[in-house]
């Protein structure tokens, strides 16, 4: 049996009491391909089986929830069985099992969060604001992971007296600072009204960046590793011209011996 839900951690709670003694069974958010004769069900959220749930759960492993946040801000098409096979060790084992190695459910979902967070950290440094006439600062973002909330509290800490919004172009929602409250709504497609001297700021950041870059050194699969060119649309020192020169690099090229690393001293 294939149980669908909407995404929700209620729903996912939901379809896990529902799965749990199904030996077949596949807990998925998104889309899936059935053999011929399997069954499938869109599984509701159920608010009080849903409670009931994370509470048994939380008597074996009081950070099981954190993950499950985790897992189910995966933007990978299997976070649903990733989520439901981990969960449902720690619920046979009644005990914490993340650090069981051993156990392949456990090295997925360990490897899933990994990502989930590795994302979220690289994107304090991705985020590229801009100032609105009414200067309040604008940064659209697109990430692989539904982390838009998570980079809120960084910003706001950074922030505190400016109001932005940060807007995931990919999930259609925002998170919003409004100099004093916090919050996430849709977002559909914003009109934003840019402050006369927001391409003087864009100019002088990429002043900045050419300044720094050495182009006798460039590393361009480095750079690739270190900063996804799936990111760079949104950032200003990354022009157009340049992103698709980039794309352009035979692989050949970008993994020469620019790549190699240089012994300390060298010049």
């Amino acid at each position: 049996m294939t149980y669908f839900f909407d995404g929700s951690k209620e729903a996912f709670l939901t379809a896990f009491l529902l799965a749990y003694c199904d030996e077949r069974a596949i807990v998925t958010a998104g889309s899936c391909q059935l053999a011929l004769g399997q069954e499938c069900v869109f599984v509701r959220a159920d608010e009080e089986k849903a409670r009931r749930c994370e509470a048994r759960l939380l008597s074996f492993d009081k950070g099981c929830m954190r993950d499950l946040g985790l897992l189910l801000r995966s933007g990978e098409a299997g976070r649903g069985q990733t989520a439901y096979r981990y969960l449902k060790l720690i619920a046979s084992r009644k005990a914490p099992v993340r650090g069981d190695l051993t156990e392949d459910a456990v090295v997925a979902a360990n490897e899933c969060m990994r990502r989930v967070s590795f994302e979220l950290h690289r994107f304090k440094g991705f985020v590229r604001f801009m100032e609105s006439a009414s200067g309040a600062l604008y940064a659209p973002i697109s990430p692989d992971h539904d982390i838009c909330d998570l980079l809120l509290p960084h910003f706001r800490g950074r922030i505190p007296s400016i109001p932005f919004v940060l807007h995931d172009v990919r999930r259609c929602k925002a998170a919003v600072w409004d100099g004093a409250h916090a919050f996430t709504a849709p977002l559909t497609k914003a009109e934003v009204v840019l402050s006369a001297d927001e391409e003087g700021w864009q100019a002088l950041w990429r002043q900045y960046y050419a300044s720094v870059n050495i182009p006798s050194r460039k590393r361009l699969r480095q750079m690739k590793g270190y900063m996804p060119v799936r990111y760079w649309k949104f950032m200003p020192e990354m022009p157009a011209a340049a992103v698709e020169a980039l794309r352009e690099t035979p692989a050949s090229a970008a993994a020469g011996q620019d790549d190699a690393p240089r012994p300390r001293g060298s010049s």
